[in-house]
């Protein structure tokens, strides 16, 4: 299934009306190439004539349909990507480089922690901020 059927699915389900808006956002996002956050998409909306508020009212909605997954928060502003297979970011504080990575002991470690808590985790986040190797050799 597509983005486009599996967002108009998720709104069909939830009594909600698939817009000229929701579907200039859902081509915006599909254009998308790696991480981007609610202004970078309204920059490419703009033309398009979708507010910014439009945006940010719409983006948890892209979300919830399994769409796009919210990556990192900095600064109180969340940053998304196209869902697909788990992994986790480390992000350079000085150039904004998000490196993906995924280390199955880690999640092992994750989910024995859950388990000895009794814990039933649906969802995680690990981001990572520190500097990147090409950075670390500048400042040097």
């Amino acid at each position: 299934m597509d983005a486009t059927e599996r967002f108009r699915d998720y709104l069909r389900e939830n009594g909600l009306a698939f817009t000229a808006a929701r579907r200039a956002i859902l081509d915006g996002i599909v254009a998308c190439a790696g991480h981007f956050d609610a202004d970078t998409l309204h920059d490419s909306l703009k033309k398009r004539g979708v507010s910014a508020a439009t945006i940010y009212r719409t983006l948890p909605l892209f979300v919830r349909s399994g769409i796009i997954t919210e990556t990192l928060r900095e600064k109180s502003r969340a940053c998304y990507e196209r869902a697909s297979s788990h992994h986790d970011h480390l992000e350079c504080v000085i150039c904004g480089r998000i490196i993906e990575f995924k280390d199955d002991g880690l999640e092992e470690l994750q989910e024995a922690v859950c388990r000895s808590r009794g814990f039933t985790p649906i969802d995680h986040h690990l981001g990572i901020r520190g500097y990147c190797a090409a950075c670390r050799k500048k400042t040097r």
